[in-house]
């Protein structure tokens, strides 16, 4: 056994005490350690490193807790002395099931997988999610192929492989899922919808996860796809999302007008339910009748009451809207602006005293101006009903204890829109510990925010472009996506290829 204990230094990456609340857990060293075992040593494998696995531990001196340890993991391991009640805290969120097995290996690795049963579908069921929970992915890809199942995480927007089982698995992790999801285990031909609340374990800290589940018949079987809903955000405040000062100020004074509209526009999965969610944490809901029309409810709200659109049940999000305004709302959620109906009852609603958040799939704040008379909104209505529009995206936040600073390239300068920055220290990913070796942690928001005043209003009604109003706008004051993300970027907070490959410009990268 080659056991390593790394003395503290100035330096936290290189040794110093680590603050196990910063640390970011790779799931495949921790879940291959019982839990009974992590939790009677304190000990926890984070992280690989030069064919080394990581191990923080309250007493990185219990050379027989360590070498334990090491038979399950299978490489040599190296102590990083952690801060203990930290570390404890930790301990019981990544293993709250005390009796919860090792992770088992995969099959890919060459070890023989067991015959499929009833309970070892459960098991591996379990196995996934309890991975994806740890690994904070968003969402979860069962991808059955020709000769094996391919299951996927996305992470901080990118997708990562988690494992290859053999076909024979495939229907008892499918079935498993659907049960748990109330859908029809016997259909197999036709897409279906479920959802289901799961809990790890049985601790005090254990998290809990709303999980919305989709299938559709593939060519090798079902391809499942699992929505792990309230990892994402469901705490996140306006402060937390990463709109500048202006910005922030800017929204924060719009939620507070007493009707109209504010819009959050961009692409699926660029946050923009999140910073909703996050706007109306912002309300005094015991003095606001605050009502949700979503679909499906993402986040779980106490103060407010959340309406589930069920199109199964020709329940439109137009309907559900009309009896939502018979309710009295001072305040009201739309998930998501489709079609004119919707749209109409929206605006009318934001007319006649009520304030109305809602999404539109456009690429820019203007661009949801004339998106709305594009559906048959008149121009009038959208002038005199829309208080805020902003279009955002979600780019990777550079881990802070291994990003390396450079200097930005002339033509990265003039790609970001900033060629007087050329020289100035930028960062790129590195990988580390504290980032599970990836480079990056998390996701930050960037933001582009119109607020109509008189003038901007005369150009809506007139029929005015998109790029005129977006061209005033700007004269204004209003930063694009891209000026907001090279701000970021000279801030050390993400790299060129984030800011490059997130937002829209000009300027090509030569």
């Amino acid at each position: 056994m080659t056991v390593e204990i790394t003395p503290p230094s100035g330096n936290q990456a290189n040794g110093a005490v680590l603050n196990p609340d910063k640390l970011r857990i790779d799931p495949n060293w921790a879940l291959r350690v019982p839990a009974n075992l992590a939790l009677r040593r304190a000990m926890l494998p984070f992280a690989q490193a030069d064919n080394k696995v990581l191990v923080a531990c309250a007493d990185p001196t219990d050379r027989a807790g360590l070498e334990a340890i090491e038979r399950y993991v299978g490489l040599p391991v190296v102590a990083r002395r952690a801060e203990p009640e930290a570390l404890r805290r930790l301990l019981q969120r990544v293993y709250p099931d005390p009796t919860a097995p090792a992770l088992r290996a995969n099959a890919a690795a060459g070890r023989r997988e067991p015959e499929p049963t009833d309970d070892d579908a459960i098991a591996l069921t379990d196995e996934i999610l309890r991975f994806a929970v740890l690994r904070q992915a968003s969402d979860i890809h069962i991808e059955p192929r020709r000769d094996l199942v391919r299951i996927r995480l996305r992470v901080d927007g990118q997708l990562e492989e988690l494992r290859r089982l053999p076909t024979a698995r495939q229907i008892g992790l499918i079935s498993r899922l659907k049960v748990l999801s109330g859908m029809d285990i016997a259909e197999k031909r036709a897409p279906q919808d479920g959802a289901f609340t799961w809990t790890m374990g049985t601790g005090p800290e254990r998290p809990s996860v709303d999980i919305r589940v989709a299938t559709v018949p593939v060519k090798y079987g079902e391809r499942m796809t699992l929505r792990l809903l309230n990892l994402q955000g469901g705490r996140l405040t306006l402060e937390k999302l990463g709109m500048a000062d202006a910005d922030l100020q800017t929204f924060a004074r719009a939620i507070q007008a007493p009707h109209g509209m504010i819009l959050l526009n961009g692409p699926t999965g660029s946050g923009k339910t999140t910073t909703l969610y996050a706007a109306i944490r912002e309300m005094d809901c015991d003095k606001l009748n605050i009502v949700t029309v979503e679909d499906p409810i993402e986040y779980e709200m106490d103060a407010i009451s959340q309406v589930a659109v069920d199109t199964a049940e020709k329940v439109t999000f137009a309907k559900a809207l009309r009896s939502v305004l018979r309710h009295d709302p001072d305040v009201v959620m739309v998930g998501e602006i489709r079609d004119l109906e919707t749209a109409d009852v929206a605006i009318k609603a934001g007319l006649t005293g009520h304030l109305v958040f809602s999404t539109l799939h456009t690429n820019s704040a203007p661009g949801a101006v004339t998106r709305l008379i594009d559906m048959g909104v008149p121009a009038y209505l959208v002038a005199a009903t829309l208080r805020l529009s902003a279009a955002q995206r979600l780019m990777r936040r550079l881990c802070g204890s291994c990003r390396q600073p450079r200097a930005l390239a002339p033509p990265e300068a003039l790609a970001i829109g900033r060629p007087e920055a050329a020289g100035a220290t930028v960062y790129d990913p590195g990988g580390c510990p504290m980032c599970a070796n990836q480079g990056y942690a998390g996701r930050i928001g960037v933001y582009e925010i119109m607020v109509p005043d008189e003038e901007l209003a005369e150009l809506i009604v007139a029929g005015a472009s998109e790029g005129k109003i977006r061209d005033v706008a700007r004269a204004k004051g209003m930063r694009s996506l891209r000026q907001d993300a090279a701000d970021k970027l000279l801030a050390g907070v993400t790299s060129v290829t984030e800011v490059l490959e997130n937002t829209d410009g000009s300027a090509p990268l030569k």
